[in-house]
């Protein structure tokens, strides 16, 4: 399947067009073919940002990606063979693939529609299919570690009114999980799926379930060895630096990461690099004792 072109650029789904304007241009100088020679994978990623920014800079394209996906170009199609139905600010999806962030309608279904439910040898009665609709949300990085709530408004797709319900977004979710909003009882024949976004936090870096981080140490800590405190999303511990430990050294906090979405209990680890910080404004004799350590450097070679 198709990278999703706002993915690709990486901005949001309600970015403005100066912003995909921005994107693009700084992607495009990142990979262009003139600054990476003979660079396949610089070259493929050209052409997708290029195709990204073909669609989603074109006001009318970029509606229709956004209903309809990467088969945006077969809309007034689609469209047509749904009597014009629309659906709001979501996003139109298949039944098919359900781990698609942004599906659209199967070719099958299109055409089956053209033939009243006879395409590919399906009746009228078995084409009709429930409207799967999206809606993006984003979640904090401590939303995404504990799991959070949304409260979201049905029949908004398809029909006015609805009714607002109170969705559990589990431990663990990521950039493009999807959560379905379940709504038994109800004759909307939608489905709505929530797809998270997490947002950028201010001290972790996410790679899937493991978190990066950076630490100041102390020099003295870091020549003598020490313990700094380091802070994770939902406590503080005390981590041993052990003796003449160099810039940039990595150590691993087990278990301190973001819990599997699949197994809530098992968590990744929080890798921590240290920063080793040099002193300033330096007293008479903290210059001495640097004076005699650089004294004794020269002496051992």
């Amino acid at each position: 399947m198709a990278r999703n072109y706002y993915d690709i650029l990486g901005i949001k789904l309600d970015a403005s067009e100066k912003e995909i304007r921005q994107a693009f241009r700084r992607l495009a100088r990142k990979h262009h073919p003139d600054v990476n020679p003979g660079d396949k994978a610089a070259e493929a990623a050209f052409k997708e940002i290029n195709e990204a920014h073909e669609v989603l800079s074109n006001p009318e394209n970029r509606k229709k990606y956004d209903r309809f996906g990467e088969n945006w170009k077969h809309a007034d199609q689609f469209t047509q063979s749904n009597g014009g139905h629309g659906g709001g600010n979501f996003v139109w999806t298949n039944e098919g693939d359900p781990s698609s962030r942004m599906g659209s309608p199967h070719l099958d279904d299109i055409l089956g529609d053209f033939m009243g439910g006879r395409g590919f040898g399906r009746t009228a009665t078995t084409s009709r299919r429930r409207v799967r609709l999206e809606r993006a949300v984003e979640v904090t990085l401590e939303e995404a570690f504990a799991g959070t709530t949304r409260v979201v408004q049905m029949g908004n797709g398809l029909q006015g009114g609805g009714r607002r319900l109170e969705v559990k977004i589990p431990a663990g979710v990521d950039n493009g999980s999807r959560i379905r909003v379940r709504s038994e009882g109800t004759s909307s024949g939608e489905d709505l799926y929530l797809v998270v976004s997490v947002l950028p936090h201010p001290r972790f870096e996410r790679r899937g379930n493991d978190l990066y981080t950076k630490m100041n140490v102390p020099l003295v800590d870091a020549v003598l060895g020490g313990e700094v405190e380091v802070s994770t999303l939902t406590d503080k511990v005390l981590l041993k630096i052990p003796p003449e430990t160099q810039n940039g050294r990595s150590f691993r906090l087990t278990g301190k990461g973001i819990p599997r979405l699949d197994s809530p209990q098992t968590r990744g680890s929080i890798f921590v690099a240290a920063q080793i910080s040099i002193p300033s404004n330096l007293s008479e004799r903290e210059k001495e004792l640097f004076q005699e350590l650089r004294s004794l450097s020269d002496n051992k070679e």
